[in-house]
C-alpha cells in the first residue's frame, strides 16, 4: 500500500489520544473483498460505509444510514481512505479528536463488483454497482456520484441506492436501522459509550480462509 493513500487519514488524528488504528500494522488478506459499516454518533449520527479496495477502505459517510427501499436515495459523502484494520474498530473517539463520538460495528461481510468493469473504473465513472454479502445488508446496490450539490457546488457527494431484488424492502426500508446491536460484540451504542460488555470479535485481523470470518461474526 502506498503511504500516500492514508496521509489524509493520519493527518487528521492524534494517535496518542485516540484508540483508532494508525494503519501501520499489517492486515491479513482474504480471498474476497471485505466491507464494514460503522454506526457513528459524532456531531451528527451517520453510518460510515467502507469498501476494501487497493489495500485500503474507500469510505463514505451515509448521512441517514442505508435503506432497503429502492425508492430511497441516501446521501453518501466520500471521505478519506481508512486503513483496513479500522474494520475492527469499535469504541469511543475522545471529544476534541476528529470524529469524536461512539463507533459501533453495525455490519460487515464481503462485497464484489456487479459488472465486468473493474471497481476502480466504475468509481472513476461515478457509477459503482456492487453486491453485498453481510450480516444485515445483502444483494445489489449502487453508489452514484452527484454532479453538483443543491447549492451548485462541485463536491464528492454520492447517492447510495438499493437495487430492486429479493433483499429489497419497499416502504419499510428504514426499519433495519432500528437494530442497535453490534455484529461484532452484541453491544448497543449506550454500552459502547459506557465501556460495558465484551470486546468485538476481530474480522479484518483473522486472516486466512474467509469462512473463518463468517464463523466469527455470525455466531
Amino acid at each position: 500500500m502506498a503511504p500516500t493513500k492514508l496521509a489524509k487519514y493520519r493527518a487528521k488524528r492524534d494517535f496518542t489520544k485516540t484508540a483508532e488504528p494508525s494503519g501501520r500494522a499489517a492486515t491479513p488478506r482474504a480471498n474476497r473483498l471485505r466491507f464494514v459499516i460503522q454506526k457513528h454518533a459524532a456531531s451528527h449520527l451517520h453510518y460510515d460505509f467502507r469498501l476494501e479496495l487497493d489495500g485500503v477502505f474507500q469510505s463514505w459517510a451515509v448521512t441517514k444510514g442505508p435503506s432497503l427501499d429502492p425508492n430511497v436515495k441516501r446521501l453518501a459523502v466520500e471521505v478519506e481512505d481508512h486503513p483496513l484494520d479500522y474494520g475492527d474498530f469499535e469504541g469511543t473517539i475522545p471529544k476534541g479528536q476528529y470524529g469524536g463520538g461512539t463507533v459501533q460495528l453495525w455490519d460487515r461481510g464481503f462485497w464484489e463488483p456487479e459488472t465486468s468493469d473493474s471497481a476502480e473504473e466504475m468509481i472513476r465513472k461515478g457509477n459503482l454497482k456492487f453486491n453485498l454479502d453481510g450480516q444485515r445488508l445483502k444483494g445489489s446496490w449502487v453508489l452514484v456520484r452527484m454532479r453538483t450539490d443543491k447549492y451548485g457546488n462541485k463536491r464528492n457527494n454520492w447517492l447510495l441506492i438499493k437495487h430492486d431484488d429479493k433483499f429489497a424492502v419497499e416502504n419499510d426500508g428504514d426499519n433495519i436501522l432500528e437494530e442497535d446491536r453490534s455484529v461484532a460484540s452484541g453491544r448497543a451504542m449506550a454500552d459502547i459509550t459506557a465501556g460495558k460488555g465484551k470486546k468485538p470479535t476481530p474480522f479484518m485481523r483473522k486472516g486466512g480462509n474467509p469462512q473463518r470470518f463468517e464463523t466469527a461474526w455470525q455466531r
